[in-house]
Parts: C-alpha cells; structure tokens; sequence
C-alpha cells in the first residue's frame, strides 16, 4: 500500500535524522529493513520501544557489522535492493566494508543514501554536532527570537527533521526515478547544513533585496510585527496571529472589536508598537477559547497555540485524522495525502526477536538462506 510500494531499502541504524528518513519512506509504502546493533549503547533517549515512533513501520534485525559474515548478508541484500540509508560520520562504512564502491560492486543500481550534519566534505566534516549548531552556521538560528534577546533554541526540527530526513528522502526518491532510466545509482550526500540552507532559500533573497534586517524580532515574520505574533490570553493561554494581508488584518480587527484607523497603516512600522499594545490589552479581556469562538475558522489567520496532549482533539485535526492513534500512541499519520495509491497505517515499533527476524528477511531472502545465517550465529 502506497505510491513507494515496490521499493526496497536497507537502513543502517542511527539516530535523529537518519530513521526519520526512513520512517517517511515506510510510511509510503517502501519495505525498508532496518539493520540494528546487536549492542545498541549510544543510539539516542532510552524509552520503551512503542514509544520510538521513527521506527514504526518496517521491520528490523540485529547484526554485529564488525562480523565479516554479518557484512556479507548486509552486501546480500544490497544486490536486492533499491536504496541505501547510513548516518555514519564519512568514511565509517568503508572501514566496515560497507562503503559506496563495495556496495555499487554488488548493485550498480543502488541509491546510496548519507545523512550527516555538516556532509561528506568540508572542514567540518568529521567533527560531532546537533541540530542547533547546523542551523547555527546557516544564519537560521540568529534569526530566531525576539528583539533585544538571544536567539530563541528551537526544537530540533528545522536542522534534523526538515533540513536532513526530507531532503535525504527527496535525493534518495530522485536517485531512484533516475537510475530506473539510467541504469546507475549514485551517493545521495544529505547534509543538514545544506538542506537547512536551502530552506531559507527565500529569506536569502530578501536579505539579498534589503527587506530583511538581520536583527531578529524585527521583521514581519519573526515577531517584529504585532500583526504576527503570539498573545496571552485572559486565562494564560495562547493564541497565533498571522493577518499580514491587509483584508485578513482588516477582518482580524473588526471581530475583536478594533477600528484599523485607531492603529493606522498595518505595514508602517512606526505604527508597530501602538498596534501591540492595543492587541495585548484586547486580547487579555477573554479566554483563548473564547477568542477561538468568535476568530477561528474566519478570515482573521488566528489559531490557537496548543499542547501536544490538545492537538490531538482538536477538531480540524480530528477531521483529517492528521494524528492517530496507534498501539495506544498517539502519533502523526503519513502525509502527504494520496487519492490513489493510499498508505495504510504504520504498523507500531517491532522488537528484533528470532520469529521477527525471520519475518524480516522473508521478503529479501529463501528459507534455507535464513536457516543457515542461524546456524553460524549471523542472527539470532
């Protein structure tokens, strides 16, 4: 089930970006097994397996790679697959013997796949790092935040998630169309840095024009306007405001009761803190909810801001079954949404047991194969 149904990829365990990638795939309709520790120390938070959402939906075996035996099954189900995912730091997999030539050598075909932070060249190529410095050195980060104060640390999702797993799933997905016409995989290098790079992509070019100041928190869409901002409520909750259009500004303030003249131009910025003060006051008269009655749903751009526990009922989300519920987890459905080939649900985080082992590796290898891995100790 799904538009990926048919692919095949082997995921070399990691961590963050690398098994956020391969969820994606999964949740697409890929069969991707994922090759496991036999000793996993290291590999992120410990939390009860159910709970490790990337690793829904695909099935999973343990392995030591320091095994020449365990290497050769590795190189075995390369020659059956479509794609490779590793987040090693460069050159890791070829000490293993499991580096792009050797793999190409037993699959011409191959998408190799490489999720790192700062990528495979560059002076920093080797050094350790996280989200909040990949983001760091691509401008990201100093623009987070409010004015005056400094910069705001994000969760980890621009870097990891958004500028690492998507774009590793974007190349690999590319490489893939590509080499069923050409005949030739090819390494995908996914860096975070870059991917984060280019999702400012836009921000570059209005720096580039002069419209973006490089002093946070004081720009349309950082917090600066108070036409786009977030307000405390009458009970402590929150709400978003995002009326940057002049006709959604113009609705936002009629429904609360404001005339646009006692503000003046929206977009002057010598109106901005005559406009923040006057919707701090308004917006403080009246729960978050009772905003949400008389602004949500309108042309106002208001939302209101909510937990991860909230999201899950509100009625929008409801609707679309954007969130799920899954082994009793909550959790996000695959997106995007498809009219045809429709993926079903992820099934829950599979634990590497022999009976799950052998399921793993009914789709890549006979019976016999698998019998004979056992017996030398390659699986368990």
């Amino acid at each position: 089930m799904g538009p990926l149904a048919g692919i095949k990829v082997v995921e070399l365990a990691g961590i963050g970006p690398g098994p956020m990638c391969a969820m994606l795939l999964a949740d697409l309709g890929a069969t991707v097994l994922r090759i496991d520790r036999k000793h996993p120390s290291g590999l992120g938070y410990k939390r009860p397996l159910k709970y490790d959402l990337t690793l829904r939906g695909r099935k999973s075996i343990a392995l030591d790679l320091k095994d020449p035996d365990a290497v050769a099954l590795v190189l075995r189900l390369i020659s059956d697959a479509d794609a490779l995912i590793e987040g090693f730091r460069p050159g890791v997999t070829e000490r293993l013997g499991l580096g792009p030539d050797a793999c190409f050598e037993r699959n011409p075909k191959l998408v190799y796949g490489r999720m790192t932070g700062w990528g495979q060249t560059g002076p920093l190529a080797m050094a350790a790092g996280h989200d909040i410095n990949y983001i760091a050195i691509t401008g990201i980060l100093n623009g987070i935040g409010r004015q005056g104060q400094a910069p705001a640390v994000p969760i980890n999702i621009i870097g990891d998630m958004a500028g690492g797993s998507m774009y590793l799933a974007l190349g690999m997905l590319a490489a893939v169309i590509e080499a069923r016409n050409s005949g030739k995989g090819q390494v995908v290098d996914a860096a975070i840095v870059d991917g984060a790079a280019s999702l400012a992509t836009s921000l570059f070019g209005m720096r580039g024009a002069g419209m973006l100041s490089t002093e946070r928190g004081t720009n349309v869409l950082d917090s600066g306007a108070y036409f786009y901002d977030v307000y405390e409520c009458a009970d402590g909750g929150y709400i978003s405001v995002g009326a940057v259009e002049e006709k959604f500004y113009i609705e936002l303030l009629q429904r609360m009761g404001l005339n646009p003249s006692e503000i003046g131009p929206h977009m002057n910025r010598d109106n901005w803190s005559k406009g923040r003060a006057l919707l701090s006051e308004r917006f403080k008269t009246k729960t978050r909810d009772q905003w949400c009655e008389l602004l949500e749903g309108f042309d106002a751009c208001v939302a209101p801001v909510l937990s991860w526990d909230e999201a899950f009922k509100h009625p929008h989300l409801k609707a679309r079954n954007t969130l799920v519920e899954i082994d009793g987890v909550v959790q996000p459905a695959p997106a995007p949404r498809f009219s045809r080939t429709i993926p079903g649900l992820p099934s829950p985080p599979a634990a590497v047991t022999p009976e799950n082992t052998d399921a793993a590796l009914a789709g890549w290898l006979d019976a016999g194969e698998i019998d004979s891995l056992r017996s030398i100790g390659t699986i368990s």
